[in-house]
């Protein structure tokens, strides 16, 4: 029997992430639980709560077919946006009235029962929701499900940001976010012209990255391999593309861990693309 192979298997770090992100919560001080984020204007807390209500999402709709009130009119992606920013603050504003000790308690019962719960979907099945950031308005479960996963370790890096406390930038951990972050790639690109078969080559250096390509067709394709000339290069540094891709920094600010060879006209779209809701 065939078996078809999943692009950017994930399910089996999510343990590994939540036992990282538990002992990690369990560390803080009561400060740090009121630090700052690169979260525009959340605290290590309110990120903290904002993975708690990820996980309470998923297992109301997934397992229980839950879900809250219709949104209304939804008819684009910024409509889409703003709904979702609007559920996020009120629920972090809720859960101001909760302990830390409590928020921690409830994120290791919960991201536990999320991940089984994940583990369930059929990878090549339809997925719940489209990966709307990858251009995509129907997705399979094994992108909603490293979507997921970027979810989660680019809110606990934040968290590990704001106390200076690494630990989850490594190969095993950082670079399938990278790789599901570059799923948006062909997205972001869609309205560049070039001709037919020009190459545009991105880099993430540091030991965690990765190259990926871009090919002009019909449309932009997204390639692992490539033999033919590249006409831009950009290269990214891992410890801000996570950043970046995140909308937590913008181009302006990336630019000293950023290097470009060849059409900067190319190479600089990369540099806009937005791998989250947001």
């Amino acid at each position: 029997m065939y078996m078809q192979t999943i692009p950017i298997p994930t399910i089996h770090l999510f343990a590994a992430l939540d036992e990282q992100l538990i002992q990690l919560l369990h560390s803080l001080s009561a400060a740090d639980w009121q630090k700052p984020t690169i979260a525009k204007l959340w605290s290590v807390k309110d990120v903290a709560a904002h993975l708690l209500d990820g996980n309470i999402r998923t297992l109301s709709m997934l397992r229980d077919n839950h879900f809250a009130d219709a949104p209304g009119n939804i008819f684009t992606n910024e409509d889409l946006v703003n709904y979702l920013n609007g559920l996020n603050a009120e629920w972090v504003h809720a859960m101001k009235r909760i302990s830390p000790q409590l928020l921690v308690t409830l994120l290791e019962t919960t991201g536990r029962e999320c991940s089984e719960q994940l583990a369930l979907l059929p990878p090549f099945a339809t997925a719940l929701f489209a990966v709307t950031w990858a251009g995509e308005t129907s997705s399979l479960n094994w992108f909603h499900t490293a979507r997921e996963y970027t979810e989660r370790w680019h809110h606990q890096q934040q968290i590990r940001d704001a106390v200076g406390m690494q630990g989850i930038m490594t190969r095993d951990l950082y670079y399938p976010v990278l790789d599901t972050f570059m799923m948006a790639l062909p997205h972001a690109y869609r309205h560049i012209n070039a001709a037919e078969n020009t190459v545009v080559q991105i880099t993430i250096s540091g030991e965690a990255g990765g190259v990926w390509w871009l090919i002009k067709k019909e449309t932009w394709i997204l390639s692992k391999t490539n033999e033919r000339v590249v006409a831009a290069h950009t290269t990214i540094d891992a410890s801000v593309a996570w950043k970046l891709f995140t909308k937590s920094w913008r181009k302006k600010e990336v630019m000293e861990y950023v290097g470009m060879e060849g059409d900067v006209v190319l190479g600089q779209p990369v540099l806009d693309m937005i791998s989250v809701m947001a």
